[in-house]
């Protein structure tokens, strides 16, 4: 099992980049440059990543594959492409998008994302997608969420089943799927679900915590792991059946602290648990 996260250190070449990671406490990266960069960079950093024993985990897309401007889907579209064949080139453990949305807002909620109509666009899209890059060495994934597919782990198994594709593996972000308070209460039971029905097939885990709040509605927000009321006992001794390729990485902090407060709570929590991250 391997952990990572944003580098904040500021790096000249591939070897400093990697020596940053290392002295975060990483052994996973984000790969830190996209397909539209030199030939010459992206060897370095793939090499450089190699030499220092640090897995690739993720290489993201993070735009809307499903809008509604049939321009923007195409040009979209292409870049899922290209960076799923970055993905490959480099050995990244997955190439993660989410699946897309009909809203305005390209990550944004509408009222036909949960629908035959919108799981059929995800199908097709993501086909396409992987049938142009051909990746033998990574796999394309979805990142799971609160208002479009996959949102529970039987939408993620329909999925795998209708895409039908070697190249597609999945993508977990418990965070992103804890959307009630019947969730938020019982997420250990929730995390475990995941892990047995997808198993192996989980390339990459996203780390962060949530919280609900006592404002009416339902309020639900993101924070710093260990801040929040995610089982993470749980969660790590979950991830621990998967491969030791397999990732759990932090995201959507902005201040460096936060990462370092994150990852000694996390490696303090499986130290205790006697997991090696």
């Amino acid at each position: 099992m391997r952990f990572g996260g944003f580098i904040f250190k500021k790096w000249n070449t591939p070897e400093e980049w990697a020596q940053a990671a290392i002295e975060a406490g990483y052994s996973a990266v984000y790969f830190p440059v996209d397909h539209t960069a030199p030939q010459k960079v992206i060897d370095g950093h793939k090499q450089a990543a190699k030499e220092a024993d640090l897995v690739i985990c993720e290489i993201g897309v993070w735009n809307n594959v499903l809008d509604s401007d049939p321009v923007k889907r195409e040009a979209n579209i292409q870049r899922a492409i290209h960076q799923l064949e970055l993905a490959d080139y480099v050995g990244a453990n997955c190439c993660v998008n989410i699946a897309g949305s009909y809203s305005e807002q390209w990550d944004g909620p509408h009222r036909d994302n949960l629908t035959q109509r919108a799981f059929e666009d995800i199908v097709l899209t993501t086909q396409r997608i992987i049938d142009a890059a051909g990746p033998k060495n990574t796999a394309y994934s979805l990142e799971p969420m609160p208002w479009m597919y996959p949102d529970t782990a039987d939408s993620y198994l329909r999925l795998i089943k209708a895409i039908d594709r070697k190249g597609f593996a999945a993508h977990l972000d418990p965070v992103n799927i804890i959307s009630s308070p019947q969730l938020y209460y019982r997420n250990g039971e929730v995390i475990r679900e995941w892990f047995d029905k997808l198993g192996s097939s989980i390339r990459s885990c996203h780390a962060k915590d949530i919280t609900l709040s006592g404002r009416l509605t339902v309020h639900l927000d993101e924070c710093r792991p260990g801040l929040g009321q995610l089982d993470y006992e749980t969660y790590l001794k979950c991830m621990t059946r998967l491969d030791d390729r397999a990732c759990m990485m932090l995201e959507h902090m902005t201040e460096e602290t936060d990462y370092i407060e994150a990852t000694k709570h996390i490696k303090g929590l499986a130290q205790k648990l006697g997991i090696k991250l």
